[in-house]
């Protein structure tokens, strides 16, 4: 039975007693759900190559940060050309093209560790950073309208609570098999130097990449073909299957809420990956712990990240998703002022509690933003990643910052302004919703049987 089209913003109140699950899809939906759990262990292994090719490749922070940048900017290339390929050939091509591609570029960083050049590291990242464009293009969108649009944002939140896990995943296989705890002083370098054993030691750093990455990128094709076999139903909403009623660019520049949407996820992941990717850098500079011990504290904020999620979710039945999400903007950007102006481990432990709260960040303004656009979604889909571009210049910001300034804390002043905008996006999104086209607060977006799970 196909259900008819909902894009109304809906409130906490209408929502309550509304499906979140679709029941008679749930295989598809715990396929699409790995890809979250997938793209989460790849995003935040680069928070520990940051650290171990700063060593290794002998980096100033700005240009360790080029990691972050050049799988950011991934996402800049490939999110608008992804939507057109799904445009034409549905949500199921861009998922399979985008994990094929996703397993190519992990494996390319086997040539890149042999041939000892950092340049060719960030060719692989920029790989990665476009399949998952291509997957995020994809993934996000489809899990939104998988079910009634009264409660996509709870459905996307409840998706993305996957993607933690993977991330905690994914740092502790790092400071395990990447890191290897082996921090030289300036006199032991000096020494290897003398002794010829220096260049050694700095090839061994960076082949310690090499067996994670070929392990990842295996899993990843052998997943590919996997959710090649399955049976993906047609998006009613955007007509998916049919030649006509796709959307087009044009169309999306009448929908604001999009556009509010885009502009506050640049500034979300840009806060995201800054604190990240620079906690290594900052507890080193404030504390006397090994960098070993400073990548626990990326773990801690995964999993307080996870915690929020999973916490906040079940909030948003009673609580407007926006104004939880100004709430917790406001909240993050008072932890990053104490972060700033109180360095050590007081600061530290700010950065971790500030994870819980970013947790619903990504997955409410996403939703919000695709409120409303019916056949536009991949399109508008496809900016909303783009969007993530902000991961690849706000941390450079944030290591010029401390490189000009000599003070990593200064530097989380990038975060605060940006979740200062996530903040006011959150309090003003209710004031550029659409209204609901269809009064049947049941009505779903994906043709698909009738019957949800809440």
């Amino acid at each position: 039975m196909q259900i008819s089209t909902s894009t109304g913003g809906g409130s906490a109140e209408s929502s309550k007693g509304i499906a979140v699950f679709p029941m008679g899809q749930m295989a598809l939906f715990a396929m699409v759900i790995v890809l979250f759990f997938l793209w989460g262990m790849s995003n935040n292994l680069t928070d520990i190559l940051v650290q171990q090719f700063k060593k290794s490749f002998e980096l100033s922070k700005f240009s360790a940060q080029l990691v972050s940048t050049a799988n950011f900017t991934g996402y800049a290339c490939m999110a608008v050309p992804a939507a057109l390929v799904m445009r034409r050939w549905g949500y199921k091509a861009g998922m399979v093209s985008g994990l094929c591609l996703f397993g190519v570029g992990l494996l390319m960083f086997w040539p890149a560790a042999v041939s000892g050049k950092y340049s060719l590291f960030l060719v692989a990242l920029f790989a990665v950073g476009c399949s998952l464009a291509i997957l995020e293009t994809a993934a996000n969108p489809f899990v939104a309208q998988f079910g009634p649009a009264l409660t996509s944002e709870r459905r996307l939140n409840f998706a993305q609570s996957f993607n933690p896990p993977g991330t905690i995943l994914g740092v502790l296989v790092g400071r395990t098999f990447i890191l290897s705890g082996v921090e030289l002083t300036q006199a032991q370098v000096s020494a290897q130097k003398a002794a010829g054993t220096y260049a050694g030691y700095l090839h061994g750093e960076i082949m310690r990449v090499v067996p994670t990455y070929i392990a990842l990128g295996s899993v990843v094709l052998l997943f590919a073909f996997a959710l090649s076999r399955m049976h993906f139903p047609k998006i009613l909403s955007e007509h998916e299957g049919n030649t006509e009623g796709h959307g087009s660019f044009r169309a999306l520049l009448h929908y604001p809420q999009l556009w509010f949407a885009v502009a506050a996820n640049v500034c979300n992941v840009g806060a995201q990956i800054s604190v990240w990717s620079n906690i290594i850098f900052y507890m080193k500079a404030y504390t006397t712990i090994d960098e070993k011990t400073a990548a626990n504290y990326i773990v801690y904020s995964l999993v307080a990240m996870l915690a929020g999620r999973f916490i906040s979710t079940p909030i948003m039945k009673y609580v407007e998703p926006s104004k939880l999400l100004g709430i917790y903007g406001t909240i993050n950007v008072l932890l990053m002022a104490v972060t700033v102006t109180h360095p050590g481990m007081l600061g530290a432990w700010t950065i971790v509690a500030s994870s819980f709260f970013l947790g619903i960040m990504f997955p409410t303004i996403f939703a919000l933003g695709l409120k409303g656009l019916g056949e536009n979604t991949k399109l508008g889909g496809s900016f909303l990643v783009l969007a993530i571009v902000g991961g690849a210049f706000f941390p450079l910001l944030l290591g010029r910052i401390a490189d000009s300034t000599g003070s990593m804390a200064l530097g989380y002043l990038v975060p605060l302004v940006c979740y200062g905008g996530v903040s006011l996006y959150g309090f003003c999104a209710p004031l550029i919703m659409p209204p609901p086209r269809n009064t049947d607060p049941e009505a779903g977006l994906i043709a698909a049987e009738r019957g949800y799970g809440i």
